[in-house]
């Protein structure tokens, strides 16, 4: 697509996920929002009354029917989980530029699909996994890819939230709609963050899942053997009185302390606090870059690979008496 603006974008599913994305492209000229489709009307009304600017946007109760009617350049998908593989490939038949909430999709297979519908499409796909745009975690992705610290040799990760009641009785616990729980929800953050710093490749995931009397995993156990020895326990607590996220990776030379967003660094001469590091975007001014042809798209799909792979792994695992399995 030449140098030009506004792309024109059409919103899928407009809860409150969306409209933080609304919120986000209303701010960069680059964009024009043009349709709205949920099949809650609720939504809808919620979306224009909190972004006023779209109060004359056409409005839909089926997103097929947007793509159909409306010239669009491109979506942004904020819907369901097992959803977002028709979503994703009825877009690229239309010729559309997508990004994508997480997870991408809820199995190796469709995931694998949407790749190569992508490539073969060649249209932008973007993943919005927003800590790819955060500096922290760009700055220490350089250093262990510079190899200023050395091999990665081990991971710790840890994240926590009241999900289990926050969500309870909403899409979220429901199989057909989540294809998962938290693991493949929130925890799919955490899961694509490490394996995009570090750039390894899991060998073995084992498993041990709880979910908590719920149809859907609540708390997640993971242990990870990567290619080339580096190891890894990945916390995924669902049933937690409050937030917490903690990512501590140890290298030969050196070890990154990430907690909440804060990061600390130590080595053999001490540990230093880094604070205000400059940089940074978000997934939806990316998205445009890359349209544009100013920029690489900095989370592709295929990060949603790397994720759906570790986390079907983990679920095969826990139903197996947390054996070990093998990924890809």
């Amino acid at each position: 697509m030449p140098d030009r603006a506004p792309i024109k974008v059409g919103f899928i599913g407009t809860g409150g996920n969306a409209r933080w994305h609304m919120g986000t492209v209303l701010s960069i000229p680059d964009y024009r929002v043009v349709g709205l489709a949920d099949p809650n009307p609720a939504m809808l009304h919620a979306a224009k009354k909190q972004h006023a600017q779209l109060s004359d946007v056409p409005a839909f109760a089926d997103w097929r029917e947007m793509l159909d009617e409306l010239q669009l350049d491109a979506v942004e998908i904020s819907t369901p989980h097992t959803t977002h593989h028709e979503q994703i490939v009825a877009a690229l038949d239309k010729g559309l530029n997508v990004l994508c909430e997480k997870p991408l999709v809820c199995s190796v297979a469709h995931a694998k699909d949407v790749i190569a519908r992508l490539a073969a499409a060649g249209k932008v796909g973007l993943l919005s996994y927003q800590r790819h745009f955060q500096p922290e975690f760009r700055w220490i992705r350089e250093k262990i890819a510079s190899g200023a610290f050395g091999k990665v040799t081990f991971i710790s990760a840890l994240q926590c939230q009241g999900w289990k009641t926050g969500v309870a009785g909403s899409w979220r616990q429901d199989p057909a709609l989540s294809g998962g729980g938290q693991l493949n929800d929130s925890g799919s953050h955490l899961i694509d963050i490490i394996l995009w710093i570090t750039g390894l490749k899991v060998e073995t995931v084992s498993a041990y899942i709880d979910n908590c009397d719920t149809p859907v995993d609540i708390n997640s156990a993971v242990a990870l053997r990567f290619d080339g020895g580096a190891q890894a326990t990945l916390s995924i607590v669902g049933d937690a009185p409050d937030w917490h996220e903690d990512v501590t990776i140890w290298c030969e030379g050196g070890v990154f302390f990430m907690r909440n967003g804060k990061l600390q660094v130590a080595d053999n001469n001490g540990r230093y606090t880094f604070d205000n590091l400059r940089g940074g975007s978000t997934p939806d001014r990316n998205f445009a870059d890359a349209i544009l042809g100013r920029d690489e798209v900095q989370s592709p799909f295929e990060c949603g690979l790397r994720v759906i792979e570790l986390t079907e792994a983990a679920w095969k695992s826990a139903a197996q008496g947390s054996a070990p399995v093998a990924v890809g």
